[in-house]
């Protein structure tokens, strides 16, 4: 959920301040077992017992892969060892390694590649369907556990898998010689994928109707293993918030000095990356020596540069193509979409833009502005500034979050509905909540809006705790939570009832339908987001 900016403080890391049928192994009574509600169930490597949590059952830290240490770091992932006993799982598993963060005092455990599964209480009807939630973080930080389904889960009738997954240079760090460079991340929400296709029934899920979904980097990864040999098969719909194939920034845009850069890289980039980490690492001398004194470093040697490896290569197995290009020429999995964004996506890292001391930071400035806007649009500049009139703005933090959040965020993921459109049903939302409730218990330094991930406490508990909702807050969530499980069940968000909610069409749409969200009367409805978001400006700018 972070947008892209490693420098931003703890209080403004969306989590952070809150903080077949049944598998061959699945014998008949632990199936009827499963099915009448009880708190064990038997997957494929060995029994879980998880535990009641009102109106559904909670199993938390089940492996689904071996863990990635000594020999397997910067491998694919393997089969966990079986077990032979009951596994309590009524405690989340560890977070991957990740500075400290949306984990408070962050995490040193290899031994990651757990999930947590909720579902409903009760006997099912028929299989529920499934959802697979991918966290964001940047890639470098966050963890499934964070992510309270019960009311997702209780409300849609469905059954909700969230899963961890290498981040940082555990989960992408690439070099010459090394298989599977800047991937592992990828690969490992494959095998979770995998996992949920061989064990789900035996929780009540369906195996046949799965959606994967995700926020911020965990919508890139959607969108991703939509266009990932890899991954065919493994899920059947997918929701991408605040992220697309084609996320990328400028200069300047999240931190002052910030380089231009395109969250997906060719794998020789990744490569080359990872070659100068070694090599500030003290690791040298020939690739396979290079790669074992890597897989010999203690992770407290690794947290320092977790975030120089971040990005995910194509060119390789994993993505032959890249992602944007994937979608732009057809080569994906058709499947049903549901995406969108919040309106102040950029909220965030400008109201810390500013340094004011090691431990103070404070919005963006007059004087930043006009700094930072010559050096990031140069001969555009004067264009950039009639667009967004400093008249329109209460502050050049808005005025400069504004222009961030349009070209950045709003941009990359209505040009990907677009894409999308040409061949699958697409829906498309904007989230637009003007107070939604804070995603930090430090009071905002400026009017914060729909923020980067404001929306994920509609869909979730977050951090253990359960959101601060007024009535009309309370009634959108219950609409939000029917939408994403409504397209869950049967690819169509509107079949949960409430207002209806068209197809984002191309061919033939003047302006292609987006449904608005937000609270109180009127406040989901058609929105035109290239007007709100000036696109058809930044449309021509581009060219």
């Amino acid at each position: 959920m972070k947008a892209w900016n490693r420098r931003l403080p703890l209080a403004l890391l969306g989590l952070t301040g809150v903080v077949g049928a049944m598998t061959a192994c699945a014998d008949t009574r632990t199936a009827e077992l499963s099915a009448a509600g009880g708190h064990v169930v038997r997957t494929e490597y060995g029994a879980v017992r998880g535990k009641a949590d009102g109106p559904v059952r909670v199993f938390q830290g089940i492996p689904y892969a071996a863990p990635p240490v000594g020999g397997l770091r910067w491998k694919d992932p393997r089969p966990p060892e079986p077990w032979k006993d009951v596994r309590d799982a009524t405690r989340p598993g560890p977070a991957c390694p990740q500075n400290s963060g949306e984990i408070p005092g962050g995490s040193k455990d290899e031994d990651c590649l757990n999930l947590n599964v909720t579902t409903p209480s009760g006997v099912p009807a028929k299989p529920r369907p499934v959802i697979v939630w991918v966290h964001g973080g940047g890639y470098y930080m966050g963890s499934g556990a964070s992510y309270g389904a019960k009311r997702m889960a209780a409300q849609g009738d469905a059954v909700v898998v969230s899963v961890n997954y290498r981040l940082g240079v555990f989960g992408f760090f690439g070099h010459p010689g090394l298989e599977g460079s800047g991937t592992y991340g990828l690969k490992d929400q494959q095998a979770a994928l995998s996992w949920v296709q061989r064990n789900i029934a035996g929780f009540g899920g369906d195996p046949r109707n799965v959606t994967l979904a995700g926020q911020s980097a965990g919508g890139i990864s959607g969108c991703a293993q939509l266009t990932s040999p890899g991954a065919k098969g493994l899920f059947h719909k997918v929701v991408m918030q605040s992220g697309s194939c084609s996320v990328g920034w400028l200069r300047n845009f999240d931190y002052r000095g910030q380089e231009p850069e395109k969250i997906f890289q060719p794998l020789a980039t990744v490569r080359e990356r990872g070659r100068r980490t070694a090599a500030e690492l003290g690791c040298t001398g020939g690739d396979a020596a290079v790669i074992a004194c890597m897989r010999g470093l203690p992770v407290d040697e690794l947290l320092p540069v977790l975030e120089r490896d971040m990005h995910p290569a194509y060119g390789n197995e994993v993505l032959p193509t890249r992602p944007a290009d994937a979608l732009r020429t057809g080569r994906f999995h058709q499947l049903p979409v549901l995406s969108g964004h919040t309106r102040d996506e950029s909220t965030q890292s400008t109201a810390v833009y500013d340094e004011a001391g090691a431990d103070q930071r404070k919005p963006m400035t007059e004087r930043t502005f006009d700094t930072v806007m010559a050096e990031t649009f140069g001969a555009d500049e004067a264009a950039v500034r009639a667009e967004y009139p400093r008249s329109a703005y209460d502050s050049a933090a808005l005025r400069w979050s504004a222009i961030v959040t349009d070209r950045k965020w709003a941009s990359s993921q209505y040009r990907m509905a677009g894409k999308l459109a040409r061949r699958v049903p697409v829906y498309q939302y904007w989230f637009a909540d003007p107070e939604p409730p804070a995603l930090s218990p430090e009071p905002p330094k400026m009017p914060m809006g729909a923020q980067h991930a404001s929306e994920l406490w509609y869909l979730f508990d977050l951090g253990g705790m359960p959101p601060e909702l007024d009535s009309e807050q309370r009634r959108l969530a219950e609409r939000m939570i029917g939408y994403w499980t409504s397209f869950a069940a049967s690819g169509d968000p509107g079949k949960a009832g409430g207002p209806r909610w068209p197809r984002f069409r191309t061919a033939g749409h003047r302006v292609p339908y987006v449904q608005a969200l937000a609270p109180g009367d009127g406040g989901i409805r058609p929105v035109d987001v290239a007007t709100e978001h000036h696109l058809r400006f930044w449309a021509r700018l581009a060219r």
